[in-house]
């Protein structure tokens, strides 16, 4: 399939299909892209007659080599305990302190309202398993305090930058959960996160993400949800991560800006948590958290001018509908 828009991938997929009644066990869905996440609705509306309990889906996202060599390498099993280890302690916290080698300190109030979401490589039935793996993430109620970007960035977007920034680390400084002030040595990097935080509500805080992937080592130069799944501290600027109607505003840009590692304090426990080394849980994984944390673009979405724009080196451009890419 063509991303985001192929007028004829509905009539190939239905074609691909087997008849419901001519297959007893379970149909597996595998679809794998580069840059994108496309034909949610289509890929729904093909398989709504399987039913949802004998549909298998796994989408991924960021496709290259290094999904298969590192991404991939630790199980669901061990993605789930750790991602217990941290909503045991985070789902029912009030305050965390985090800081990181390369300079973060921010200080985060947690609201009970603001849902938790848990990608561990494996989702109920009749849901969708979103690889690579490896992360819990919430919305921060208050957020306030310096974060130091050391280790990459991902955008909701489709780019050809070097997204590593072990060599230009970017600082933000965060009051009232937004971004006042953004630091870079690298004049290029610049231009582009300003770019990025000239969209409407951009500079809001939407996420706190903690990666949980021991297999993700080393960032790559692709834009890629690989460098937020590494173990540590990742905030997403623009779009929000909760239901509709629980945060107050739309955006069209999510950026996550990612630190290599972090230390997690909780609460009032002296005890923290080093996000690269903590011993996985024992216990069952929490039900109420959500599995997915990527979403196809719908055709309807596309139409709106401020939406789904397109990263390159020459900037930030409105995609077309007409663009094959």
């Amino acid at each position: 399939m063509a991303p985001l828009h192929d007028d004829g991938f509905q009539e190939r997929l239905s074609s691909a299909l087997p008849p419901p009644s001519e297959r007893d066990g379970r149909l597996v869905v595998l679809s794998f892209e580069r840059d994108t996440m496309s034909h949610g609705r289509t890929l729904e509306a093909a398989l709504r007659k399987f039913g949802r309990r004998r549909c298998v889906v796994f989408r991924a996202i960021s496709s290259c080599s290094n999904l298969f060599s590192d991404a991939l390498q630790v199980q669901p099993e061990e993605l789930s305990a750790r991602n217990t280890t941290l909503l045991e302690r985070c789902m029912t916290a009030s305050r965390l302190h985090i800081t990181t080698p390369g300079g973060s300190d921010l200080n985060v109030s947690i609201d009970s309202k603001h849902r938790w979401i848990s990608n561990r490589g494996s989702a109920r039935a009749g849901g969708v398993v979103i690889l690579p793996a490896g992360e819990v993430a919430t919305f921060p109620a208050a957020i306030e305090g310096v974060f130091v970007a050391d280790f990459a960035f991902n955008v909701n977007a489709i780019t050809d930058r070097d997204c590593r920034l072990d060599r230009r680390p970017v600082k933000i400084r965060v009051e009232a959960g937004r971004a006042v002030e953004c630091d870079c040595g690298d004049p290029e990097m610049t231009r582009f996160l300003d770019e990025c935080f000239q969209t409407h509500c951009a500079f809001n805080v939407g996420e706190l993400g903690f990666g949980t992937n021991v297999g993700i080592r080393d960032a790559i130069a692709m834009n890629s949800h690989i460098n937020e799944r590494r173990p540590g501290v990742h905030l997403g600027f623009g779009q929000h991560n909760q239901d509709p109607g629980i945060v107050g505003y739309q955006c069209a840009i999510h950026l996550d800006m990612i630190a290599r590692g972090g230390t997690l304090w909780i609460d009032d426990d002296p005890a923290p948590l080093d996000l690269e080394n903590f011993t996985p849980s024992h216990a069952a994984h929490p039900k109420n958290p959500r599995d997915e944390d990527v979403f196809s673009p719908e055709p309807d979405e596309l139409e709106i001018d401020d939406c789904c724009g397109i990263l390159t080196g020459d900037g930030l451009k409105l995609f077309s509908p007409c663009d094959p890419r």
